[in-house]
C-alpha cells in the first residue's frame, strides 16, 4: 500500500514539473527587466544586483573574460541606452553611450537566459568600444543617434523575424558576396553610423564582395515590435575585429544601421 501512495505521489510530481517546464515563457518584461539590472551594474560598476545563473559566463570583445575585472567593474555616466528584448531566444540586446564619463565607451550587449527564464543571467556577452576603436568618438556618436526614433512599430511597418535576420547576415555578407549589398532594401532615407563616421543615405558606397573571409561567429537578437536586428560577431573579412552590427527596418526598408567595431 506505502508503495502505491509512493508510486503516485511520484507520478504527481513528474506531472507536475512537466507542467511547469512546459508552461515557462519567456517575457518581454523579464528579458527587459534583466537588461535594466545590467545598465544599473554598469553604471555602478558593481555586479552585486546581477542575479547570475549558476554556469554563467561573461564575454567581451569575444572572448571569455572575468565579470569581475572587465568593463562591467567600472562605474560608467550612461548618456543614452536603448534596449531591445528577442523573446524567441529568450535574449535581449542594449546599446549605450557613455560620453561625458572619466573614459568614453560605446557598448553593444547582448544577454541570454537558459530555459525560458529571465530570473536569471546566463551569459553577458559584450562588445566594448572606447578611444582607439574605428571611427571612434562617443560625443558625436551620441549627437547621432539621440536624433533618431526607435518607438515601437504598427503591426503593418513590421518586418518578419526571418527577414530581419536576413538582412541582418546579407549586411555582413557584403563583403564576400558581391550579390549581398543589391538583396537589402535600403530605405531612401536610410542612416548609417559606423563608430562615429554618419552616411545618409546609406545604400550607396558598398562593398562588393572581395574578401575570401566571411564575418563569422553571429550571435542574433530579434526584435520585430521595433524591426531590429543585432549581430554580434568576428569581423574576420578585414581582420579579427569584435563588431555589433543593428539594422532598424521600417516599412520593409533600412532605416538605421549602427556599427560598434574594436580593432584589435
Amino acid at each position: 500500500m506505502f508503495g502505491f501512495h509512493f508510486r503516485m505521489a511520484s507520478a504527481v510530481t513528474a506531472i507536475l514539473l512537466a507542467s511547469s517546464l512546459a508552461s515557462a515563457e519567456c517575457t518581454r518584461e523579464g528579458l527587459l527587466a534583466a537588461a535594466d539590472s545590467y545598465l544599473a551594474a554598469q553604471t555602478s560598476g558593481s555586479i552585486d544586483g546581477l542575479k547570475l545563473s549558476a554556469n554563467f559566463t561573461y564575454q567581451l570583445n569575444n572572448k571569455v573574460a572575468d565579470i569581475k575585472t572587465g568593463v562591467l567593474s567600472q562605474p560608467l555616466k550612461i548618456d543614452l541606452n536603448r534596449s531591445t528584448a528577442d523573446t524567441t531566444a529568450c535574449a535581449s540586446y542594449t546599446m549605450l553611450i557613455s560620453a561625458t564619463g572619466s573614459k568614453p565607451y560605446v557598448i553593444s550587449t547582448q544577454i541570454r537566459h537558459e530555459d525560458n527564464d529571465t530570473s536569471s543571467i546566463a551569459l553577458i556577452d559584450t562588445i566594448a568600444a572606447t578611444t582607439g576603436a574605428l571611427f571612434f568618438d562617443a560625443a558625436k556618436t551620441l549627437g547621432y543617434i539621440q536624433k533618431e526614433n526607435w518607438g515601437t512599430l504598427d503591426e503593418a511597418q513590421r518586418a518578419s523575424r526571418d527577414e530581419l535576420k536576413r538582412v541582418g547576415d546579407a549586411y555582413l555578407d557584403m563583403w564576400t558576396d558581391a550579390k549581398a549589398a543589391d538583396s537589402i532594401p535600403w530605405g531612401t532615407d536610410c542612416e548609417r553610423v559606423e563608430g562615429s563616421s554618419y552616411t545618409r543615405p546609406c545604400g550607396g558606397a558598398l562593398p562588393h564582395g572581395g574578401s575570401q573571409k566571411p564575418n563569422g561567429n553571429r550571435r542574433y537578437v530579434i526584435d520585430e515590435t521595433v524591426g531590429s536586428v543585432d549581430v554580434l560577431c568576428s569581423f574576420d573579412s578585414l581582420g579579427d575585429m569584435p563588431d555589433s552590427h543593428e539594422v532598424r527596418l521600417e516599412g520593409g526598408k533600412v532605416k538605421y544601421v549602427h556599427t560598434v567595431t574594436v580593432l584589435q
